[in-house]
Formats: structure tokens, sequence, C-alpha cells
């Protein structure tokens, strides 16, 4: 009897702990890394234009983000189906991929623009972009608004 017990307790209480500590430390800095080592060499009018660009890359982005979301709910949807068809599957990932390079295009522009603002080295970020975490389907993250390699904005938490 306790042996049973502990085969069965033991393997749940280790995912438990595994779970909570992804999860807190995911939590912990939501978004981003914080304040990075380019902030410290920028005016504080640079740090207003870089907000005011961001701000203004997400209100343009918005909708493509809305309708990547929504291609990943019907790609899982078709993924669901008893007999998924392939087809329908393959057409919907070149729509997703094509909102994909579209987004990307918009985040190279973004970034360019930011660079004029406040020259100093963008890199892929823990800021605000495609996440690579867990999904509730196929795809790598959580989308566009969860922390990932994202347009290196991780000093404008």
């Amino acid at each position: 009897m306790k042996r049973q017990m502990l085969t069965k307790g033991l393997p749940v209480m280790l995912m438990l702990v595994l779970v909570l500590g992804l999860s807190t430390a995911a939590w912990a800095r939501p978004f981003g890394c914080g304040f990075g080592p380019g902030l410290m060499n920028i005016t504080p009018e640079q740090v207003g234009q870089l907000f005011d660009l961001k701000q203004q890359f997400m209100n343009d982005t918005a909708s493509l983000r809305k309708a990547i979301w929504m291609k990943r709910a019907e790609m899982a949807a078709l993924w669901k189906a008893e007999n998924p068809d392939q087809a329908q599957i393959k057409a919907k990932q070149k729509e997703m991929n094509a909102l994909r390079e579209q987004m990307q295009e918009k985040m190279v522009a973004f970034r360019l623009q930011a660079r004029k603002i406040a020259p100093f080295p963008f890199g892929p970020g823990k800021g605000m972009g495609p996440g690579k975490g867990m999904s509730m389907g196929p795809g790598m993250g959580m989308g566009m608004a969860m922390a990932g390699d994202g347009p290196g904005m991780d000093f404008m938490e």
C-alpha cells in the first residue's frame, strides 16, 4: 500500500514542484528583463520618443497580431479533428507564415526607427515579441505579447 502510494504520489509531487518553480520564474519579470545597459546612455527625451514609437508599433500591429492569434486557433481546431485534413493544415500554415512575415517586416522597420532615435545595439532581447514557451497548440509560444525574442525593447517595461 505504501509503495503504491509512493509510486503514484511522487511523480505528481515532482510535477507540481516543477510547474510551480517554472511559473514563478516566468512571472517574476513579465515582458522582459527590465532596464538594459543601453538605457543608461540615452536621454529622457529619447526614452519618451522610444516609448511613443513602441506604442505606435503596438497600435499598427494590433490587427496583425489578432489575425495571427485567430489563425492559431483555426489551426488548433484543424489539428483536433479526428482525421486532420493535410491540405487544409498546409494551407492554414501558409496563411500563418504570410502573417508572420508581415510582422517580421514591421519589426525590422520598428528596430531601424528605434536605432535612429537611440543608436545603441538593439538585438533580440527579452522584450515584447513572439514567445517561445508553452502554447495550446502547434507553434512556438504564447504569441505576440509574452516574453520572448521580440523587437529588443527590454528597457521599455
